[in-house]
């Protein structure tokens, strides 16, 4: 049985602590299960039993490889029914969206699956009378840790890429989601995989994590969460030059010109927003609207926002569940109380949404001005901030006065005005008159800011669990 177990070398172990902690539902804060509480000691043997099988795992093709996880995606798909409704309980997505993540996570699988027949290396044509080529090898030991807000498809998306390259893994899902981290583990359990080559174990980042990006035979670490915790993961990390890639935090800037399609902008942007209850790095966090269209830009958002159906995540007509957990529905809120204090205003929402639970109603903040709390940090959580401008020159400099730069996005019918924007804009990737979306084939993340470092999704993002060997070979002789 795994219930409250790790997965270590194979095989199902209780925590060396004999230790679990409690999962509880956001929806109502029971308790739905429990997880083991893993230490260092629980750490080293995952690692340790990682690094044994890497050399037989890498050895196979990869084409070998690919065929292996590629059969993940159908296990996924076979599993749905019960991964939909642990994704329910343990995180609050609503039912009818639960849908999508784990339909979205078999995708993400049989993609990068299918992508990797096609990692190549290169020859250099560099020295006389000898062959250069660059060879594609997997990092080694990878340490994959997995966030709260999308916990099942960013396991999928974290883990593929690094299993089906050749290299060996530990997840460490976040603490909250560690039955899904469970189930994620029986799935890639069901493919045979030798002893070692996938592990699990589950606890707080703090001391769990930590341990990961300290171990000496921890090769790479791949982390999604939060630009604060980040970092801290890549100074532990560095300490044995660790390779860590990071997909972290954005403070996300959306500018609507006078000439944009106001309706579109704002009735596109209020049905994207409170998507996955804004739980999402890339969700706007600063909407700058031209003052001579402000006025109908909130009217027409705040229209939008009215419809969103806040409730039970097990209800089919729910479209907003609660938060994932109760630190960030207070964070939330304290953002919002701050944006009050120093003068905004509250057009709806700004309440919690019911007794219990993390639930919090859908908000819209006006008379935001650029130095305020909650325009200058991440908020993660369901609140939309808009903000006036008057000039272009204005709304470029406030757009990129920020530590993050992940995602802006422009509404405007002049191409010209918004190739310039784009020109200016210090982040990793600008979407024109649409929201953002995201699907496996675009590259995600950058290196700009605070924001992240190395690219997900795409070949970008396989090619990130890899390194080129170079081969010289004398040809003289």
């Amino acid at each position: 049985m795994s219930a409250g177990k790790l997965f270590i070398g194979g095989e199902w172990v209780e925590a060396a602590s004999g230790k679990t902690f409690p999962i509880l539902s956001p929806a109502n804060e029971e308790q739905i299960g429990e997880a083991a509480l893993a230490g260092p000691a629980d750490v080293d043997r995952a690692v340790r039993a990682a690094a044994d099988a890497l050399d037989g795992w890498s050895r196979l093709t990869q084409p070998e490889r690919a065929r292996i996880i590629y059969a993940l995606g159908a296990v996924i798909r076979e599993a749905a029914d019960e991964l939909i409704e642990l994704e329910v309980r343990e995180h609050g997505t609503p039912v009818k969206v639960a849908r999508g993540f784990i339909a979205g996570a078999a995708e993400q699988v049989e993609f990068f699956a299918s992508i990797s027949r096609g990692l190549t290396g290169r020859v250099l044509d560099a020295l006389p009378q000898a062959t250069v080529y660059l060879q594609r090898v997997p990092i080694g030991v990878c340490a994959v840790i997995t966030p709260w807000n999308v916990p099942l498809l960013m396991m999928a998306a974290m883990v593929t890429p690094a299993l089906v390259t050749g290299n060996t893994v530990v997840l460490k899902p976040a603490s909250v989601n560690s039955l899904l981290g469970v189930k994620f583990t029986e799935a890639v359990q069901q493919l045979g995989l030798p002893p070692g080559v996938m592990n699990l174990v589950t606890g707080p980042g703090g001391s769990v994590g930590q341990a990961l990006a300290d171990h000496p035979e921890v090769d790479m670490i791949r982390f999604t969460g939060s630009s604060e915790t980040g970092e801290e993961i890549m100074r532990v990390a560095s300490r044995t030059a660790k390779k860590s890639v990071m997909e972290l935090g954005g403070n996300n800037p959306v500018i609507v010109c006078e000439d944009a399609d106001v309706e579109k902008a704002a009735s596109w942007q209020a049905q994207r927003h409170f998507g996955n209850t804004s739980q999402n790095c890339s969700t706007p966090g600063r909407y700058y609207v031209h003052e001579k269209v402000h006025d109908r830009f909130v009217e027409i958002f705040v229209h939008e926002v009215k419809k969103i159906v806040v409730g039970d995540p097990r209800d089919e007509q729910t479209t907003m569940g609660p938060m994932a957990n109760r630190q960030q529905m207070e964070r939330v809120e304290g953002l919002i109380a701050s944006a009050v204090d120093e003068g905004a205003r509250i057009v709806v929402g700004g309440r919690r949404a019911a007794e219990s639970g993390y639930f919090l109603e859908p908000t819209v903040v006006t008379d935001v001005t650029h130095g305020m709390t909650i325009a200058r940090e991440e908020i993660f959580g369901p609140a939309a901030v808009i903000l006036k401008f008057s000039s272009d020159n204005e709304v470029i400099d406030l757009a990129n006065d920020s530590r993050y730069g992940l995602v802006a996005g422009i509404w405007t019918k002049d191409v010209a005005k918004a190739l310039r924007f784009t020109q200016g804009l210090r982040v990793d990737s600008v979407y024109i008159n649409m929201p953002r979306i995201q699907v496996p084939e675009l590259p995600w993340g950058g290196n700009v800011k605070e924001s992240g470092v190395g690219k997900d999704g795409s070949m970008c993002g396989l090619e990130e669990f890899t390194d080129l060997k170079m081969v010289v070979i004398n040809q003289a002789s």
